[in-house]
């Protein structure tokens, strides 16, 4: 029996697994002291080492911050770093997000593609490995996090216990790999409205904003101007004019924050109507002037690129509190620059405005050689099961577990021209062919590491 007919004799197995890991509603909650991320996060990272655990896996539960299911022995470390926690479902979905659902050859589900699906192809890979009589000359790891989504705190929890691991991949990006990541640049910018008198919106701050509603005292702006503007726009959206306040929803279309691009920002939309109806307001001056309907950061003078790709801006959350109105801001940069390059022209741009802007966490890029023992090893796994040797490895805006551990990189398990699975988005999805070729790519990828 080869690998290909392997995987496909536990393909049953794998969307049964998948179906309870998607189960788990296991987005950030911090309510509880006992649990770091939320129980139910918890009960997920739990049900999932049990998983490990039935398939003869050596379990570690750290804290329930992160845990892993180990085989092999030796010195050395190989990490399969995946993440259970999820971003928030939001709106929009045609089935229940936490119900695994299998339509035309696809599996619908929040969490199936990012990073659930992932861990269920990594974990069935290692199974194969074992039902191949693999000898694991090196420590194998499963290890799956629950905050990579909000942080990725669980990661540092892991390194500060464990240490980092001598060759990793994890299964959160796109194949044939990722040897670069852009920095990331995380803040917030605020000022005083009295013409908005409540705001909310944004499901997270590492996804475009899809739906934002607002107050807007009487006499605020000129609502046919700000209905002509989204009309113009081609959003959808609703002004309902009540006895002492006007009601303003905007529809946009969510994205993940490193393609701000392929979404539609409900926020920038909504301000840049505001600003064209003549509302006298610094939070939406400032916004004009900064942001305005960009994702290049052109406005704070940081449209910055190099051979690799460009920088990104997204505003993913808005709300108000006490007068002062507050959006949150995620840039991804380019991988041959650093931090500095965007907080100092950034912090210069908005002192011209009546807005305060706070940067309250910078991440240097990631990148790898290509020439370097690990991308060539998961470069030709991918190779010698695809056959694909066009494709080349890339670097992305995203950020993954990688940035946190050493010797790591992205590798899949999205396939080049595929279909857009909608992560952080609406009707996420996985498509049933694609993780059971994700598994073969896995269990080809952990053999040429074993053998470095």
């Amino acid at each position: 029996m080869n690998v290909k007919e392997r995987v496909l004799a536990y393909k049953d197995e794998m969307i049964e697994t998948l179906a309870k890991l998607v189960s788990y509603n296991s987005e950030l909650d911090t309510s509880d002291p006992a649990y770091p991320f939320g129980k139910t996060n918890a009960d997920c990272l739990n049900a999932a080492l049990e998983i490990c655990a039935a398939n003869g896996m050596k379990t570690v539960n750290l804290d329930n911050y992160i845990g892993y299911g180990e085989l092999g022995e030796g010195e050395e470390v190989v990490g399969v770093i995946g993440h259970l926690d999820i971003v928030p479902a939001g709106e929009g979905w045609n089935t229940d997000p936490f119900v695994l659902t299998e339509k035309d050859g696809k599996l619908y589900g929040r969490g199936s593609s990012d990073d659930k699906g992932g861990v269920v192809a990594s974990l069935y890979a290692l199974k194969i490995l074992q039902d191949m009589g693999v000898e694991f000359t090196k420590r194998v790891r499963l290890i799956m996090g629950c905050n990579e989504e909000t942080g990725s705190k669980c990661l540092a929890y892991y390194v500060k216990k464990e240490g980092d691991v001598d060759y990793g991949f994890t299964p959160d990006a796109m194949f044939p790999g990722t040897f670069g990541e852009k920095g990331t640049v995380g803040a917030t910018f605020s000022a005083a409205s009295e013409k908005i008198l409540g705001i909310k919106g944004g499901a997270a701050t590492n996804v475009v904003c899809a739906h934002v509603e607002a107050k807007l005292a009487k006499n605020a702006c000129n609502l046919n101007q700000l209905k002509a503007s989204l009309i113009s726009n081609d959003l959808k959206f609703t002004v309902e004019e009540k006895e002492t306040y006007d009601e303003v929803h905007v529809y946009g279309v969510a994205a993940h924050a490193s393609t701000p691009e392929h979404g539609r920002n409900a926020i920038s939309y909504l301000m840049d109507a505001l600003y064209d109806a003549g509302i006298e307001d610094d939070f939406v001056s400032a916004y004009h002037q900064m942001i305005g309907l960009a994702t290049n950061g052109e406005g704070c003078n940081v449209a910055l690129s190099d051979h690799y790709g460009a920088l990104t801006l997204n505003i993913g959350v808005i709300g108000m509190k006490d007068g002062v109105i507050t959006a949150t801001i995620d840039i991804r940069f380019p991988v041959t620059l650093t931090a500095d390059a965007v907080t100092v022209p950034m912090k210069a741009a908005f002192d011209t405005t009546k807005a305060v802007l706070n940067i309250h966490g910078t991440h240097e890029p990631l990148f790898l050689p290509l020439d370097s023992d690990l991308v060539k090893a998961l470069v030709s796994a991918y190779q010698s099961v695809t056959g694909d040797t066009e494709t080349q490895p890339m670097t992305m805006g995203g950020g993954t577990y990688a940035k946190g551990i050493k010797n790591t990189i992205a590798f899949g398990g999205g396939f080049p021209d595929s279909e857009n699975c909608h992560m952080h988005d609406a009707n996420e999805f996985i498509k049933i062919d694609e993780l059971l070729k994700q598994t073969e790519v896995y269990v080809q990828a952990i053999l040429n590491i074993l053998a470095l």
